[in-house]
């Protein structure tokens, strides 16, 4: 016997990373919202990596939190050290990664839950969904209480019939040894949504106490750095070591002599791995060559001795691993406090949804993070936060909010999955997008803090800093364009010291800026009138100014790609009716129903001449209606 508990307008079951950003924004946006958690302990759980942002993954932050989520600035007050990556290179792929108190995390986030307004936090297994006539959801709990809601989203992340596996034993389990969900996936099954099986790993967790710093490279924090948030321009505090050492030749010798017994290789694990985070066991095996591999020693904390052994990745039994960890040079007397574990789970295939993150055959069903077969934290977190805002937009019937390819790195990340779907954990790298340019994470902000604003999730406040903030750059960049510094003494003694070729006639100080050897900062003796801008507008108006030509480039191509994105695509066509349209593209046409030509063709199995027929098709349909 059920007894019912709550109606909302949106259900949120799970609160990982992409549950508390869905269950936050959807409340933020005036919808009364429930998110239910298998443990109250686990909210946010940070079960791999003790660290937020690095390649990529920090312009998803930056995103998130221009868009008005949360993460950025929960790891902000949670840093322990700060890194930029990749500054060698270009300012496309500058990435922001902090090392987090994972405990300071999971308060953070815990508090910022309770604390919204519109949202209920439920400790409670969600055990079976079923809609109901009348377009609402149940919700039945392990408990017996149901709840009703107008919109849900899954956000299960490793939970949905996990199981870890380490050597020959294996346990049904989620991350660190909470409880999975066991039941919910056969109701999904019932509903006619497919599942797949995927796997993650971690690796061991260690006693900082019997660890050899005095074997290891000090990997210090860097000065300097701004925070995730945009609306701080307060300089992230490093209060922790990370350390740098090796894997050896002996290391290597215990692990190939231990591969019958990795269930990796045994045939014990059945979930697809991903590519992009092997096992210690993988990069041995498919890295022969290598005598050694880089092995990262992080802090989980301030409050404890708990040490993350980044780049050890396994599944091996115990006593294995306790003699493979112990052959890395400083870690000869390691004492294990969390065996390495590899973690199955099952999760969707993302082609079943819409750019919205909407199931498209259940309407009013979203999924978000890792059961979208995404992988990383940040990942999660971003389609959470538009899962969120699209089932609040859809109690209010309003139209969905996307993103497109050329507008965010969200974009591209949603885009790749309900397009392309994945056939391994998604991760997102920089090279997965066309405009990377364009979407720098230093102008997140200017990219996408009108369109937080639009959506509601964006205050007044923020947004009018961010008007300023904007015309400022705005304007010092064309005060920079026409300012003729002319040849003096002085300005070529400043030239002359960062070998550049002096002038003998007037120049432009934004011609002076775009040599690779000077910049705005550089060229601020010469340049009296300057007016006082922060940190982050000087580097903006920098980049902008240095990378003018290229940035224009990548807007026109964007542009033309508009055009072949913005031609709709009736969702009601019928794909089989089309002649001239191979088998294999009506058949990928007709299940994931792209919203556009671009989505279309950037379908598996969809080839241009297929793009050409349909069209031409569309071409035709359009004549005879105006007719």
């Amino acid at each position: 016997m059920y007894f019912r508990s709550g109606n909302y307008d949106v259900a949120v079951i799970g609160a990982g990373h992409a549950g508390c950003e869905a269950a936050i924004a959807s409340a933020k946006l005036g919808c009364s919202t429930v998110i239910f958690t298998i443990n109250l302990d686990g909210i946010a759980n940070i079960a791999c990596n003790p660290n937020i942002g690095g390649t990529a993954k920090g312009h998803l932050v930056k995103e998130i939190d221009a868009l008005g989520g949360v993460m950025g600035k929960i790891a902000d007050k949670c840093c322990i050290q700060a890194r930029m990556l990749n500054r060698g290179k270009g300012p496309a792929v500058h990435s922001l990664r902090v090392q987090i108190d994972r405990n300071s995390y999971k308060r953070e986030m815990k508090k910022t839950i309770e604390e919204q307004e519109n949202l209920d936090l439920v400790q409670s297994e969600i055990v079976r969904i079923e809609k109901r006539p009348d377009g609402l959801y149940d919700l039945y709990t392990h408990l017996d209480a149901v709840y009703t809601a107008k919109c849900v989203v899954i956000a299960s992340g490793t939970y949905l019939k996990g199981k870890i596996i380490i050597g020959e034993t294996s346990v049904e389990s989620g991350p660190d040894g909470l409880l999975p969900a066991n039941k919910l996936s056969q109701s999904l099954r019932d509903m006619g949504i497919q599942l797949r099986r995927f796997k993650t790993g971690t690796p061991a967790r260690v006693n900082a106490r019997s660890i050899d710093f005095s074997k290891m490279e000090v990997q210090l924090g860097e000065e300097g750095i701004l925070p995730f948030s945009f609306e701080s321009d307060k300089f992230l505090e490093n209060r922790a070591c990370c350390y740098l050492t090796y894997t050896s030749p002996k290391n290597h010798e215990i692990i190939r002599a231990n591969l019958h017994r990795s269930p990796l290789y045994s045939g014990k694990i059945e979930g697809i791995g991903p590519r992009y985070c092997p096992s210690i066991e993988d990069k041995i095996v498919k890295f022969a060559d290598k005598e050694r591999h880089q092995v990262f020693i992080e802090p989980m904390g301030l409050d404890t001795y708990e040490m993350y052994v980044q780049g050890m990745s396994s599944s091996l039994p115990i006593d294995v691993q306790e003699e493979m960890y112990k052959s890395v040079p400083g870690l000869e007397n390691v004492k294990i406090m969390r065996s390495a574990y590899a973690i199955e789970y099952d999760c969707v295939d993302p082609l079943s949804l819409k750019p919205s993150l909407e199931f498209i055959e259940h309407e009013g069903l979203f999924g978000a993070g890792q059961f979208n077969g995404s992988s990383g934290y940040e990942e999660a977190a971003a389609q959470g936060l538009i899962a969120g805002i699209n089932a609040a937009r859809k109690v209010k019937g309003l139209p969905p909010f996307t993103l497109s390819r050329d507008e965010a790195y969200i974009g591209v990340l949603i885009d790749d999955l309900v397009t392309k779907g994945t056939n391994e954990p998604y991760r997102m790298m920089t090279s997965r997008s066309e405009y990377r340019l364009l979407l720098r994470q230093d102008n997140a902000d200017l990219r996408l803090t009108e369109k937080g604003y639009e959506i509601g999730l964006i205050s007044e406040e923020r947004y009018q800093r961010f008007l300023e903030k904007k015309e400022r750059i705005k304007n010092e960049v064309a005060r920079c364009e026409k300012l003729t510094i002319a040849p003096s003494g002085e300005v070529n003694s400043l030239l002359s010291k960062y070998n550049s070729t002096e002038i003998k006639t007037g120049v432009k100080l934004a011609e002076l800026i775009r040599r690779p050897e000077l910049s705005y900062e550089i060229l601020k003796d010469i340049d009296p009138d300057r007016p006082g801008l922060s940190f982050a507008e000087r580097e903006e108006v920098n980049i902008m100014i240095k990378y003018d030509g290229y940035i224009k480039r990548q807007e026109a191509q964007a542009k033309a790609f508009k055009k072949m994105e913005n031609m709709k695509i009736p969702q009601d066509i019928d794909y089989e009716k089309i002649s001239g349209l191979r088998i294999e593209a009506r058949q990928k046409l007709s299940k994931i129903r792209p919203e556009n030509i671009g989505q279309a063709s950037r379908i598996s199995g969809v080839s241009p001449a297929d793009i050409t027929v349909l069209m031409l098709y569309l071409q035709i349909q359009k004549n005879q209606n105006r007719e």
